[in-house]
């Protein structure tokens, strides 16, 4: 099902963005992009790799170790509705259904031991 699907990005949580935007920029030394910063206070950062790989930073202060990071999986075709949906009936546990995300639409869903993984698609893709 998820065969030819790439993966977009790898999600952390974490409990302090200024902290985890000095240590990505200053000690990894990665081009670090402070995103969202409206005065809303959700913030969050985008770090760009060689590979093409984003990395994105969410603020939780409750986030813990071990519930980040999460792989996300870029629906290039759309049709995130319906591989959610298929992957619930074989056992795929939803933790976040469809749902609005920054230009598009996202879900996460665990696997039988906990591990989260996120789908995340355009609006200019068919849902």
């Amino acid at each position: 099902m998820l065969a030819k699907v790439s993966i977009g990005n790898i999600v952390y949580y974490v409990a302090d963005i200024a902290r985890a935007e000095a240590f990505y920029r200053d000690v990894l030394g990665l081009e670090v992009m402070r995103m969202g910063d409206d005065g809303s206070g959700n913030d969050w950062l985008m770090a760009k790799t060689a590979g093409g790989l984003d990395l994105l930073f969410f603020c939780n202060p409750e986030a813990k170790a071990g519930q980040s990071p999460v792989i996300v999986y870029d629906l290039v075709d759309g049709g995130i509705d319906g591989i959610v949906g298929g992957l619930a009936k074989k056992g795929a546990t939803i933790v976040t259904p469809v749902s609005h995300a920054p230009g598009g639409w996202s879900a996460d869903m665990a696997d039988p031991d906990g591990h989260t993984f996120s789908f995340y698609q355009t609006t200019e893709k068919p849902r």
